[in-house]
């Protein structure tokens, strides 16, 4: 069987022997090992020398060192002096996995919260932590964001102007405009003002959407229209049912024609 380098693991016979650059000769082949007979191949001499001379398993050294020689069990544990040692776990400290505030933070007057209008696409809690210079729990903390997914769902996000200075939004306005933002707005506060949630969810956002447009975009005129209608088919479930409509009150969002807001859809 053939042998291997106790070190790469080489077969001896695969690693030929180092040879003298100036007389080409060879110069140095496989050390046998005196204390466990054990072999290191020329190369592994040739790339560490020490191995000429040193064994790696039994830590010994053939020629004198000031390492110590020999295997040695490592130190027993003992207290130091005047250390009590018992059974109790050390006290309790709370740990606190925020970061600590800055020196510059603390030297100075803390300037007003700013606004920045979330981009889904590119924002994210670390890009906005390193384009503001705030730290990542700061941002956090301040915006009640346990999880860095949750950004995803904001529109807005608040950077704390306990660490940013600059006063100055990267992002002052939404994306798709202010007036865009604007009518967005008034499209969800009239879905929940006017309690949508009843009809059918591919029907909301059209009846919110044609109120407004009748209402030229007032939310409280058209919210008082939409009311006004629902309190006219409760007075008078006959002619809104002939008209496509339950006599509940509840508009039937759906196929059909009449001279209600179903034909309208």
């Amino acid at each position: 069987m053939a042998e291997a380098c106790c070190t790469c693991t080489a077969f001896l016979s695969s690693v030929p022997p180092a040879y003298d650059e100036k007389t080409e000769k060879p110069s140095q082949y496989e050390r046998r090992l005196e204390c466990c007979s054990r072999a290191i191949c020329a190369r592994c001499i040739t790339d560490n020398p020490r191995f000429a001379t040193y064994c790696p398993f039994c830590q010994v050294s053939i020629v004198p060192s000031s390492l110590p020689q020999g295997l040695r069990d490592p130190p027993s544990y003992s207290p130091r002096v005047g250390e009590e040692v018992g059974d109790e776990p050390p006290p309790y400290s709370a740990h606190n996995p925020l970061q600590p505030t800055s020196e510059k933070a603390k030297s100075s007057e803390a300037a007003p919260d700013v606004l920045h209008f979330v981009d889904p696409n590119n924002d994210s809690i670390l890009s906005l932590s390193l384009r503001y210079g705030v730290p990542s729990d700061a941002l956090r903390r301040t915006n009640g964001l346990y999880a860095d997914h949750l950004l995803a769902a904001r529109r807005t996000i608040l950077i704390p102007g306990e660490y940013y200075k600059g006063g100055v939004s990267l992002n002052p306005r939404p994306l798709e405009g202010e007036e865009e933002e604007i009518r967005k707005g008034k499209v969800r506060k009239f879905m929940v003002g006017c309690k949508l949630a009843d009809i059918a969810s591919r029907y909301r956002y059209d009846v919110a959407l044609l109120y407004l447009q009748q209402a030229d975009y007032n939310l409280d005129d058209a919210i008082a229209a939409y009311k006004a209608d629902e309190r006219w088919e409760k007075e008078h479930p006959l002619e809104a049912a002939k008209k496509g409509k339950k006599p509940s009150g509840r508009r039937r969002w759906g196929g059909g024609s009449g001279g209600g807001l179903t034909g309208q859809l």
